[in-house]
């Protein structure tokens, strides 16, 4: 936040590696056809190529295709 005499100016906030993966979920968990779980696992791709970066637990990486996987047998039924 910076500070101006006159009024105070908002700096837009940043995504942290928290909101993307709720985000990553959140979505998987929506999807209920096979061509947006397609659209999912690209999500989960970005995921893994961005933050793989900056260094991110694998757990996440696990858990993310772990809910993918049983969103594909969900939408295989």
């Amino acid at each position: 936040m910076l500070i101006n005499p006159n009024k105070v100016i908002m700096l837009p906030k940043h995504h942290t590696l928290e909101n993307s993966f709720n985000k990553t979920i959140s979505v998987i968990k929506s999807c209920k056809t096979i061509n947006q779980l397609e659209g999912a696992s690209r999500m989960v791709k970005n995921f893994k190529t961005i933050y793989s970066l900056v260094g991110y637990p694998k757990v996440l990486l696990y858990t993310l295709e772990n809910t993918l996987n049983k969103q594909y047998k969900i939408c295989q039924l």
